[in-house]
């Protein structure tokens, strides 16, 4: 029986749908996540200025880091069950674009509310990439390269922040906070262009030849589901907190001057992509060497945030240059798996029938860190005037995660009515 190639793709042998082969499509993917993590993470670039312009206290400051996960967390239901029935190629470049003028439009703010409301807006926008990636990716690329695919994106992931900071530390240093904005989207929308040529001849047939698809309803029904959703929100709980947080940490808390702070961010990040890639190429060789994929994919996951949770701890007692750099070098190193492996573990549940709607749940459970952690970041700063508890909250959810994912997340195996 032929096998028919989702989304408009063809077929590669095997079964596998290409889109114009599956590495194009990935090094397009991957900079859409790298644009998107740019874009995220400009508040946090920002903040050394914008905070003390708008006289923001740290409480408030959190409530608009949390405002895109407002928006963000629940919307990753809705685009995971788009994904699976409507051309993915199109959601993917509408998102991108209200992303992208989102964050132009942010250089314009001029208060807390307006903050919130763009915030609100870069949320509903960035919330196309997870799931809709995660469908493409389990529709065009073969198995025994999902693991490096996945790497990819969670290469991106690390370098958009060390990119953003590296560029936007300097634009901040030289031209003020709102210059940042704008030059980042601006940037963003040129992706549009590539994509446009890659993907337009399978525009108008991506609703033909579509296999069943999942209900969302389905997919909560597994236990699986809600167990990686909780593990997810350990993985990005510690890194949305640097993220979001570190260069104000930096510059207000040890002194550090915005191009000091440029420089050692930058290089955290850029180690992490590095280290993202050799960790799935790594699990990739082993999975092809016979180890057990779910079992592998969910250790690494453990290592991960067991790296991260020292790091994190050290951090709440650095008091030196040095100390910080080498326990900042610490988190980058091991972080890989925890932003890699997730959605390799989805993909081998959901297939890609329902890897769309799979990734969206686990993500929208998952992001949930970004609604409360910055506000009680926030509020832990404003009530004792140190991020020290914050770190230890911090390292103890990495912690908890760790055990989370060997234990608590179910045997990995393909679940038989999505396939």
């Amino acid at each position: 029986m032929a096998t028919t190639a989702p989304e408009g793709g063809r077929t590669a042998p095997g079964g596998t749908a290409r889109l114009g082969g599956w590495k194009p499509l990935t090094l397009l993917l991957t900079l859409l996540v790298l644009l998107n993590y740019v874009d995220r993470g400009a508040l946090g670039i920002a903040a050394p200025g914008l905070k003390d312009e708008f006289h923001l206290s740290a409480l408030q400051f959190g409530v608009a880091l949390s405002a895109f996960a407002w928006v963000y967390a629940p919307a990753q239901f809705a685009v995971g069950w788009l994904s699976d029935r409507f051309c993915v190629y199109r959601l993917v470049a509408v998102g991108l674009a209200i992303w992208a003028v989102s964050t132009m439009l942010t250089a314009t703010a001029t208060g807390l509310a307006m903050l919130v409301a763009l915030r609100i807006g870069l949320g509903i926008g960035e919330g196309v990439a997870f799931p809709s990636i995660s469908k493409m990716i389990a529709a065009h690329v073969p198995q025994e390269r999902r693991g490096l695919a996945n790497a990819w994106v969670a290469a991106a992931l690390a370098a958009g922040p060390a990119l953003g900071t590296l560029a936007g530390g300097h634009i901040l240093n030289d031209y003020g906070w709102r210059a940042i904005f704008l030059i980042f989207g601006a940037i963003t929308l040129l992706w549009l262009m590539p994509w446009h040529f890659v993907s337009r001849t399978h525009w108008h047939v991506a609703g033909q030849h579509r296999e069943p698809s999942v209900a969302m309803r389905d997919i909560l029904r597994r236990r699986a589901v809600w167990t990686m959703g909780i593990g997810h929100f350990c993985n990005t709980y510690a890194f949305f907190f640097l993220l979001a947080w570190l260069p104000l940490f930096l510059v207000k808390q040890r002194g550090l001057s915005i191009l000091e702070m440029t420089g050692i961010t930058t290089s955290v990040f850029a180690l992490q992509a590095v280290c993202a890639l050799l960790w799935g190429w790594l699990s990739d060789r082993l999975v092809h060497a016979g180890h057990d994929e779910g079992r592998l994919r969910k250790a690494f996951i453990a290592a991960s945030l067991t790296c991260s949770a020292i790091a994190v701890l050290g951090l709440s007692q650095a008091d030196t240059t040095a100390s910080i750099e080498g326990w900042l070098l610490l988190a980058g190193a091991g972080a890989g798996p925890a932003g890699t492996q997730p959605y390799a573990i989805a993909q081998i549940f959901a297939g890609r029938r329902a890897s769309g709607s799979w990734v969206g749940a686990v993500n929208g459970i998952g992001n949930t860190s970004g609604i409360v952690g910055p506000l009680i970041t926030g509020a832990i700063v404003d009530r004792t005037g140190s991020y020290v508890a914050a770190f230890l909250l911090a390292a103890g959810i990495s912690a908890f995660g760790a055990l989370w994912w060997l234990f608590a997340v179910p045997k990995v195996e393909p679940v038989a009515a999505f396939h």
